[in-house]
């Protein structure tokens, strides 16, 4: 198991458990004591984890894994939302993808599009995340916008009043929206009040918005309000979405598709 594959082994049990042992961690992931405790000591250096005698805690009452190590979340789930959502694109939009794994994966999909490998521009995208903003500058065809601001580490997205004066200045044709949580009463939320302003403002200068969300988002409140259910055009899920939660979006208002 290479060093990137066991961190993140290692940060998803913390998460789900709250606190590792060292002998327990070298237990579950076949590797020596030695190993997790320099792990262990590495990773809290990037106060990615609080180190205690003889093993780990989680870092802070709010913890979140960073993006890299949140990506084998779901990970069939949000590549089919994925390409919906891009196929949902017209050649020549101006397009908005806030951060967050899903809206990443929205990108790549746009990427491999064969009839946006070419234009003046093929589209333009608009973004505050950093890592999309880094995998799609490489593409001649996309006209990339970065927003400015002051990045968040746990998601690589650019926030605050930096963000807003971009935005502020601009109008996409469609927003995609990546969320923790989504439910037709509650609307869109994310777990920062920053990151939720800037994704509010994304929405405000949307024609249309779409919230690109696997099921185990649908139904759950989250701290920071994006903005109501009423706010958003479509919602693109996968299957796992249950028949009344779908309802309640449809009765909302919103063109719900489950992949």
């Amino acid at each position: 198991m290479s060093r990137d594959a066991r961190w993140k082994a290692l940060l998803e049990l913390l998460v789900e458990r709250g606190r590792l042992d060292v002998e327990e961690a070298a237990a579950e992931l076949e590797v020596s004591s030695a190993t997790i405790r320099r792990d262990f000591d590495q990773l809290a250096e990037q106060q990615m984890l609080v180190r205690t005698r003889g093993g780990a805690v989680v870092h802070g009452v709010s913890y979140e894994l960073p993006l890299r190590y949140k990506t084998a979340r779901h990970p069939s789930e949000k590549q089919r939302i994925a390409k919906a959502v891009a196929d949902l694109v017209a050649p020549g939009e101006a397009v908005g993808l806030t951060g967050g794994t899903t809206t990443t994966e929205v990108a790549r999909a746009l990427a491999v599009r064969s009839d946006l490998a070419s234009g003046p521009p093929a589209l333009t995208v608009v973004t505050n995340a950093l890592n999309i903003a880094n995998e799609l500058a490489v593409r001649p065809q996309f006209k990339i916008v970065v927003t400015g601001g002051v990045a968040r580490p746990q998601s690589y997205e650019l926030i605050g009043p930096l963000a807003d004066g971009v935005l502020g200045q601009i109008t996409v044709d469609v927003a995609v929206l990546g969320v923790v949580a989504f439910d037709a009463v509650h609307g869109a939320a994310a777990h920062d009040e920053a990151e939720a302003a800037i994704n509010r403002l994304l929405c405000e200068r949307a024609e249309r918005v779409i919230v690109a969300a696997d099921s185990s988002k649908l139904g759950r409140r989250a701290f920071a309000r994006i903005c109501g259910a009423g706010a958003v055009d479509t919602l693109v899920t996968d299957s796992g979405a249950g028949a009344e939660e779908v309802r309640r979006f449809e009765e909302a208002g919103l063109t719900v598709l489950t992949v």
